[in-house]
């Protein structure tokens, strides 16, 4: 597997999918760049999943964040993005992302997205 970033996602298979259980992330380095001034953004993001078939993979997971640390974002759109992706990879039975942004000019945001 590559150490460079990346926008692939692996997954594996679920080793328990007849049970409900939740999976939790916590990515307290997540970087992008603001869209309008080129400044980089700070979030931790908290990831919740109940898995059908299919797990994502924690290092693909760990690239595939990095792989937005040059790109500009507006904070709604990169949180659903991720949230979009992730279901995309994994087809959850659930899903729940939270990406809580540093202060920026004085304003704290938290973007909270959900699937379904």
């Amino acid at each position: 597997m590559s150490t460079q970033p990346s926008k692939e996602l692996e997954t594996f298979e679920n080793p328990k999918p007849d049970r409900d259980y939740e999976i939790r992330f916590e990515a307290p380095e997540f970087t992008c760049l603001c869209p309008k001034t080129g400044q980089p953004d700070f979030a931790t993001l908290r990831i919740r999943y109940v898995p059908d078939e299919r797990c994502v993979e924690l290092k693909s997971l760990k690239l595939y964040l990095w792989s937005f640390r040059d790109e500009g974002h507006f904070h709604e759109a990169v949180a659903n993005r991720i949230l979009d992706d992730l279901v995309k990879a994994t087809r959850p039975r659930k899903m729940s992302l939270e990406a809580d942004f540093y202060v920026r000019g004085g304003i704290h945001t938290v973007i909270e997205a959900a699937y379904p």
